[in-house]
């Protein structure tokens, strides 16, 4: 993410890989997540990727969960 004349956040470490994914929103959650994203001064990939993280930390039961139950 480009720095422009102020700091911005950034998720992603210096070399990560990142996945590409395409996801659906409803019209209301979409424009929801825009308003965060420019009162925030990110990108909505930001928002997501953010609100991902933190389902993921609050949920690390089910997670655990779930990928056992994939094997």
């Amino acid at each position: 993410m480009k720095k422009n004349n102020g700091e911005r956040r950034t998720m992603k470490p210096k070399g990560a890989c990142l996945i590409r994914a395409s996801i659906s929103f409803p019209p209301n959650l979409y424009k929801t997540l825009e308003e965060i994203a420019k009162e925030k001064k990110v990108s909505l990939a930001w928002v997501v990727r953010d609100a991902a993280e933190k389902y993921i930390t609050d949920k690390p039961a089910e997670v655990g969960k779930s990928r056992a139950d994939a094997r």
